[in-house]
């Protein structure tokens, strides 16, 4: 096998989309596209988030939402990612989004993405946001025996090499059971 080195880049696949929904001190709903995020407790997620309007919203609502970017939805979530709220404040209309206020926490559902975690501000320190996952709401259109269809979501990926967004595949195997198959293999 050859190798090719490429030094400290922040490549790992598959990278989610995720897309930060907040109000601001007016109510007025605000996305924002994020990359830099993982599940790092069972209700809890961890986003690598500079200053923005939404690090401004954190700040006074203390809950946001993260919706999952779809395939379907694919220009509207790359636009709230390339637009500043700072500088054209009607971003989330333009997008084509629109709210409905979470039961749960301060912060917008985006009706056009089928799936969010719904989340309260633990803490953001040196541009890391740490939320506590309190809901998960998800359109019953994606659903397959009560459960989570990935098909029907259409989850998409950010490939940070290319530059491209990628939907997800086939399923390959089974979580917590194929690999049962290599505990009694002799060695």
């Amino acid at each position: 096998m050859s190798r090719v080195n490429f030094g400290a880049k922040p490549f790992m696949y598959p990278m989610p989309v995720l897309i930060i929904g907040t109000y601001d001190e007016n109510g007025v709903p605000n996305a924002m596209n994020a990359a830099w995020g993982i599940i790092t407790d069972y209700q809890e997620i961890t986003i690598s988030l500079s200053e923005h309007k939404t690090t401004k919203n954190l700040a006074v609502t203390k809950a946001f939402t993260v919706s999952i970017a779809t395939e379907d939805m694919v220009i509207p979530c790359d636009y709230v990612g390339i637009e500043s709220a700072d500088k054209v404040p009607d971003k989330f209309e333009i997008a084509g989004f629109h709210a409905t206020k979470s039961e749960f926490v301060n912060a917008p559902l985006i009706d056009e993405l089928p799936m969010a975690l719904e989340c309260k501000v633990k803490r953001y320190k040196d541009d890391i946001l740490v939320g506590e996952i309190v809901n998960i709401s998800v359109d019953e259109k994606i659903l397959t025996d009560g459960k989570i269809d990935p098909k029907k979501l259409k989850p998409i990926t950010y490939d940070p090499v290319n530059h491209a967004y990628i939907g997800l595949g086939e399923k390959v195997g089974n979580a917590f059971k194929d690999g049962l198959m290599l505990r009694n293999t002799p060695k």
